[in-house]
C-alpha cells in the first residue's frame, strides 16, 4: 500500500504536456496521441474510396504520419518523403539507410529513426535536416514527445538496449536508460513516465525527464510491440501470443488472453476505446476483448496476418491485413461494414484524419482513401 501511495504522489507531481494534442486534420504519431491508444478523433466515410496513390518505388513497412497537410512516410530503401495531400511529392530525403520506425510530428519538425541507429530532426515543410542523434543500434520504434515547463524532451529506443532522451531543439543527449535487450517499440507517455515493453520481457516505466527508473515488471518473454495506455493500466501482446493488462500502479498482470489453439506472435499494438480493447495476431483474427476482465467479446477471421494496429475511429475499427485487404468493422457486434482488396500486405496502421485515411502498402505505395 505504501508503494501504491508513493506511485501515485509521483503521478501527480509529474503532470505535463504531452506532443501537440490530436485534432481532426492532425495524425501526428502512428497511435494517434501520446497513450498510443490507437483511437481517432476524426470521422471517415462509410464507404471509402481511393483517391490516389503515391508510388515511392520501394517497400514500406513504417505507418504513415500526417500534420498540416503533409503526409510523412519512409522506406525500406531509407527514404523520408513529405507528400502533399493531393498526393504530389513535397520533398524526400534519403537517410542512407531503411526507416521502418514511423516518424513523430511535434510544432513543424519531423522526428524519426532509421536503421543505421540515426534519429533526425526534420523541417516539415522543406525537408530540411535540423540536427541528428546516433543511437548504438537500429530504430525500430516510433519518438515520443514530452514537455513540462520549459523542459522539453524527445525519447527513444534502439537496439543498443537503451531508451535515449534527447534535446528536441539541439538534438543533444541528456540521458539514457539500460534495459536487458533490444528495444523494439515506442513508448506510451503516462503521468509523466515512458512506458515500454522490450525484448528482456519486462514493462518499463521510466521517467521521461530525468531517465529514471520508477519500476520495472517481467511479464513475458519478449515484447515486440508498443504497448498502448488507459487509465492505469497497459495492454501490450508478446512474441509467444500472450495479450496482458498490466495493472501500473499495482505493478501486477491484471489479465492475461491467449489462442492457446495457435499461440502465435502479437505484432501491433491494442486500440483501446471505452470498455474494449481491439488487437490483431498472426493467427489472422482481429480480437475485441472486455477491457477490465480479457474476457472475449468478438472476433473476426481476416484471412491473413494482421500485423497492422488496429484504429477506433467513430463506430468502427479500422484494420489492415498482410494479405492486402483493409477492413472496418462495428466496434461493438463486429459486424463487417466494408472491406477493400488492397492487393499488397500492410505492415503497419493507417493515418487517419477528417473523412480520410492514409495507409502504406509493401509495394511502395501510399494510398488515399475518403470520399469523393
Amino acid at each position: 500500500m505504501k508503494y501504491k501511495i508513493i506511485i501515485l504522489l509521483l503521478i501527480m507531481v509529474l503532470s505535463g504536456s504531452y506532443a501537440s494534442a490530436q485534432n481532426s486534420n492532425c495524425w501526428n504519431n502512428f497511435r494517434g496521441n501520446a497513450a498510443l491508444t490507437g483511437v481517432s478523433k476524426a470521422s471517415i466515410p462509410a464507404r471509402p474510396v481511393m483517391l490516389w496513390n503515391f508510388n515511392t518505388q520501394d517497400g514500406i513497412k513504417a505507418a504513415p504520419v500526417m500534420c498540416d497537410g503533409i503526409v510523412v512516410v519512409g522506406t525500406l530503401r531509407g527514404y523520408l518523403y513529405g507528400i502533399t495531400t493531393k498526393g504530389t511529392l513535397k520533398w524526400k530525403i534519403n537517410t542512407e539507410n531503411s526507416i521502418e520506425a514511423p516518424a513523430l510530428i511535434v510544432d513543424g519538425t519531423v522526428y524519426v529513426g532509421n536503421l543505421d541507429g540515426i534519429l533526425y530532426a526534420i523541417d516539415l515543410k522543406s525537408g530540411a535536416i535540423r540536427w541528428t542523434y546516433q543511437t548504438e543500434n537500429q530504430i525500430m520504434g516510433s519518438p515520443a514527445y514530452y514537455k513540462k515547463g520549459k523542459k522539453e524532451v524527445v525519447v527513444v529506443g534502439s537496439y543498443d538496449y537503451y531508451l535515449h532522451g534527447v534535446d528536441p531543439a539541439t538534438g543533444k543527449g541528456l540521458w539514457k536508460y539500460e534495459t536487458d535487450n533490444f528495444i523494439n517499440g515506442a513508448c506510451a507517455l503516462y503521468s509523466g513516465m515512458a512506458v515500454f515493453g522490450g525484448c528482456d520481457g519486462f514493462i518499463h516505466m521510466v521517467d521521461v525527464l530525468t531517465g529514471k527508473v520508477r519500476s520495472s515488471m517481467s511479464i513475458s518473454t519478449y515484447v515486440a510491440s508498443s504497448a498502448g495506455v488507459d487509465g492505469n493500466h497497459a495492454y501490450v501482446g508478446d512474441y509467444d501470443g500472450r495479450f496482458s493488462a498490466v495493472d501500473l500502479l499495482g505493478q501486477k498482470v491484471s489479465w492475461v488472453f491467449e489462442n492457446k489453439e495457435a499461440n502465435l506472435p502479437f505484432i501491433g499494438s491494442p486500440a483501446i476505446y471505452g470498455d474494449h480493447v481491439f488487437i490483431g495476431n498472426r493467427d489472422k483474427f482481429v480480437y475485441c476483448l472486455n477491457k477490465k476482465s480479457g474476457k472475449l467479446v468478438w472476433k473476426y477471421n481476416t484471412g491473413g496476418r494482421v500485423d497492422a494496429s488496429p484504429v477506433v475511429v467513430g463506430k468502427w475499427v479500422l484494420v489492415a491485413s498482410m494479405r492486402g485487404d483493409l477492413f472496418l468493422f462495428d466496434r461493438k457486434t463486429g459486424k463487417l461494414d466494408w472491406t477493400y482488396e488492397l492487393g499488397t500486405a500492410v505492415h503497419s496502421n493507417p493515418a487517419v484524419v477528417n473523412q480520410r485515411f492514409y495507409v502504406a502498402g509493401d509495394d511502395g505505395r501510399v494510398y488515399c482513401f475518403g470520399k469523393k
